[in-house]
């Protein structure tokens, strides 16, 4: 399916960037198929939860396909823009919260994939950079942007400007992963965390995500108001009331959605 998978297991989804011969490179059909499937998933109710992942074992995704992009014209390169940024823009926009499971190299697109991500599960044989200066290139994924909100300028500015690569305890110590587990095990870990966030409320999860995506970098007195609008999106909601009331019954609840 040009190198894009999309399973669901209840109210999990998972896209796993399918092409391993290629070390999960992007090409233009797979980044066609990915914003596809975020499209499929963002659009889906039932989704409360999704996983990133990647098939192989010495890859998450290395980035863009040097291969396809070293026999395409600067017209194609142009045209291909768009292509990549709906692919990345996919991701990043999915309101549901995405787990990233990351092993092996995450490189110059990939490690934009995983900065995409709300939380990033990394395991020991993860490696991350953004080594697109070596090549003439500029982040074009949202890496700059991303790093930048993510690790804070001096240490973004080290990531982007060196092109230099972090091995996971490097890269958990400058934020850019949230959780270091055993190799082979990122995938199983980020399902076990999506899992747990697909037991709570859909209404009050989504609200909290987009509260703290536009909060991000704003001023505190704006970023309070965009949390009171999420508080309000949900204080009278099914959601709400199902979930006091299943507090008080000592039950699950069964969210409305």
């Amino acid at each position: 399916m040009d190198g894009v998978t999309l399973r669901r297991d209840g109210h999990v989804a998972e896209i796993v960037l399918d092409r391993p011969e290629a070390l999960n490179a992007l090409s233009t059909a797979m980044a066609r198929r990915l914003a596809a499937v975020c499209a499929e998933v963002a659009a889906d109710p039932a989704v409360r939860a999704v996983v990133l992942a990647a098939a192989g074992e010495k890859a998450f995704c290395v980035g863009a396909d040097l291969k396809e992009r070293n026999a395409m014209t600067d017209d194609e390169i142009l045209a291909q823009r768009p292509v990549f940024r709906a692919a990345f823009g996919g991701v990043l926009g999915l309101p549901q919260p995405v787990i990233a499971a990351v092993h092996g190299y995450a490189l110059g697109g990939g490690c934009e994939f995983a900065l995409s991500a709300d939380l990033i599960v990394a395991d020991e044989t993860a490696a991350f950079g953004l080594p697109e200066v070596s090549v003439g290139l500029v982040p074009g994924g949202g890496g700059t942007q991303l790093a930048l909100r993510r690790l804070g300028p001096g240490k973004a500015a080290d990531l982007v400007f060196t092109g230099r690569r972090l091995a996971v305890d490097e890269a958990l110590d400058h934020g850019l992963a949230d959780r270091k587990v055993p190799a082979g095990t990122a995938r199983d870990e980020a399902l076990a965390i999506a899992a747990t966030i697909a037991q709570n409320s859909p209404t009050a999860v989504r609200a909290a995500k987009r509260a703290m995506r536009l909060g991000a970098g704003v001023a505190l007195d704006a970023a309070l108001d965009l949390e009171e609008n999420a508080w309000r999106t949900v204080a009278f909601s099914p959601d709400r009331r199902e979930g006091i009331a299943a507090f008080n019954e000592k039950r699950k609840p069964v969210w409305p959605g």
